[in-house]
């Protein structure tokens, strides 16, 4: 795709490229923010907080205990298994400084996805919540895992309060079963040694490895994405760049409820965040709805990104549109397809538009965004990031005309090295600099991207390809629909069918009543044979629904 497409759609402020260079590293980035905002706050939780000083203190303490307590050497693996709380960004930003590559990890991982996620990368040293310790327990040794640095919810938030949280959370709320790690090092303990030991400064450089961050494993075991220094530079600067124009330098504060081991809140909210000088709000269990909008409450927030099933709990929570939103300048959705309902029904009740963003974690995550200037929900997720290029591909080969369908293919700065020892893999999805990415897109005449559909997520119903986004569009629009998936299942006659799994507020909307509606809105094949209403759906750790479970 030819930039000249983009020359009237591009927002005003918004450059066509950004300099992937800007900074030499994150550490380098990290320096000059601590520095230039020193005094601002840089993280929020639980009602604490801390300076971008302080921050830049205690990373420093953290990276002195990582070099010389643990005697962990530059390109050497670090797992951070941790919820959002201070002692994330205090871990990462110390690892970073210490030229340790990082490998976030899940603290809802099971025994088996741990097990082959630190053996895979590598790992030698693991910050994990005491929460999940006992997963850690189950498999330790069988990895190549040599410290253990454990750590509390309240750990972070004050001698007293931490304390008091730290006992409901263990003694009331059993919220930490028992486990075994008797070599394991306590957070707090680790930082009051590095207190004491002297950091030397590594010098780190684009092309090496800050993350490896792991996929999802829809397909096989997880593959870890390599993101350089580079990769991730470049992608916090387009992210910068395309919402610029919306925000002030030192006065923003985004709420931060997508975990920040998840590539998104990773980019967009942390590291973006940072170089604004910007507040994060760490929300540590964003399940917990009605907690959720409490902490909202207290706070003039002025951002907030998630998937379309958060801002979707959002809106059905009690007292949430009671808030005030009167500061609130940018929503930002991606991870998964932003529905025109929840989009509108947004804007109605915050007065600001939910944008769309697509971006995969092998692109650290952006690939797009739709405008900040962008009027009302159209479906789309908008244009490319500054310095991207994007092509529809053909299955012969050849690019796809304006309009057409294919896969989409990207280039730019942010693209992963590759897969970490997995060439093969590598190969599959890397072809001469652009990223397969496995997604069916296409491009308008304004040069605006739609996803229509994962490729393993199509549905063929005799012969014809029927793309369960629309569906669960259609089913959406329905009031007494809260959640919606659309999967494929075998038919004699056409191949395959349609099948709903519907999460309803109301126990009197029957079978007949949305098939009706879907017979009013889509075509007849694409209608549902099939409804299952069900309680909930099964979802990914940050919310995108799980359609292959439910296959």
């Amino acid at each position: 795709m030819e930039k000249i497409w983009l020359e009237k759609s591009y927002p005003p402020g918004v450059p066509f490229d950004i300099n992937p260079d800007e900074y030499p590293s994150l550490v380098a980035m990290f320096n000059k923010y601590t520095v230039q905002y020193s005094d601002k706050t840089a993280f929020i939780n639980m009602g604490t907080s801390i300076t971008y000083a302080e921050l830049a203190e205690q990373a420093t303490i953290f990276a002195a205990y990582l070099q010389q307590g643990l005697g962990l050497k530059k390109g050497d693996k670090f797992a951070i298994m941790v919820p959002n709380t201070l002692q994330y960004p205090i871990a990462l930003f110390g690892a970073l400084l210490a030229g340790l590559t990082v490998v976030n990890v899940n603290p809802l991982y099971t025994a088996r996805e741990l097990e082959h996620q630190l053996k895979d990368s590598g790992t030698k040293a693991i910050l994990i919540i005491e929460n999940f310790a006992h997963t850690l327990e189950k498999i330790v040794a069988r990895t190549p895992v040599e410290h253990v640095i454990m750590t509390s919810l309240g750990d972070r938030l004050g001698l007293v309060k931490g304390k008091v949280i730290n006992a409901v959370v263990k003694y009331v709320k059993k919220m930490v079963p028992a486990f075994n790690l008797p070599d394991a090092v306590r957070f707090n303990a680790a930082l009051a040694k590095g207190k004491n030991l002297t950091f030397t400064p590594v010098d780190v450089y684009g092309d090496d490895l800050a993350f490896l961050q792991y996929t999802g494993g829809t397909t096989g075991l997880s593959k870890g994405a390599m993101l350089t220094h580079r990769n991730m530079v470049s992608n916090l600067e387009q992210a910068k760049a395309a919402i610029r124009p919306l925000l002030e330098d030192g006065k923003e504060l985004v709420v931060t409820a997508l975990p920040l081991y998840h590539i998104f809140a990773l980019t967009s909210n942390c590291l973006t965040f940072i170089t604004l000088g910007g507040s994060n709000l760490l929300i540590t269990n964003p399940r917990d709805m009605p907690g959720f909008v409490k902490e909202l409450s207290k706070y003039n927030f002025t951002a907030i990104t998630g998937v379309n099933t958060l801002f979707n709990a959002l809106l059905n929570t009690p007292g949430f549109k009671d808030l005030d939103f009167s500061s609130l300048k940018m929503s930002l959705g991606g991870g998964m397809a932003v529905q025109r309902p929840v989009a509108e029904r947004w804007e109605k009740i915050t007065n600001t538009r939910l944008l769309e963003g697509y971006g995969l974690t092998e692109c650290c995550p952006m690939v797009s965004l739709s405008p900040y200037n962008q009027e009302g929900y159209n479906g789309t997720i908008g244009l490319p990031a500054p310095s991207t290029n994007i092509k529809i591909m053909l299955e012969n080969g050849n690019e796809a005309p304006v309009g057409g369908a294919g896969e989409m293919w990207v280039h730019g700065p942010q693209v992963m090295k590759g897969y970490y020892n997995r060439q093969e893999a590598t190969d599959e999805i890397l072809k001469d600099g652009w990223l397969a990415t496995g997604d069916i897109a296409c491009m308008d005449e304004q040069g605006f991207f739609k996803i229509v559909d994962r490729k393993k997520d199509m549905i063929i119903v005799s012969g014809f390809n029927v793309f369960p986004n629309e569906i669960e569009e259609v089913v959406m629009m329905l009031d007494d629909v809260v959640e919606a998936a659309a999967i494929g299942v075998p038919h004699d006659a056409s191949g395959e069918m349609v099948k709903i799994f519907v999460v309803t507020k109301n126990d009197n909307l029957d079978e007949a009543t949305l098939i009706k509606h879907c017979r009013d809105n889509l075509t007849g094949y694409k209608v549902p044979k099939l409804v299952e209403f069900k309680d909930d759906l099964p979802k990914t750790n940050v919310g995108k629904i799980l359609r292959r479970e439910l296959r």
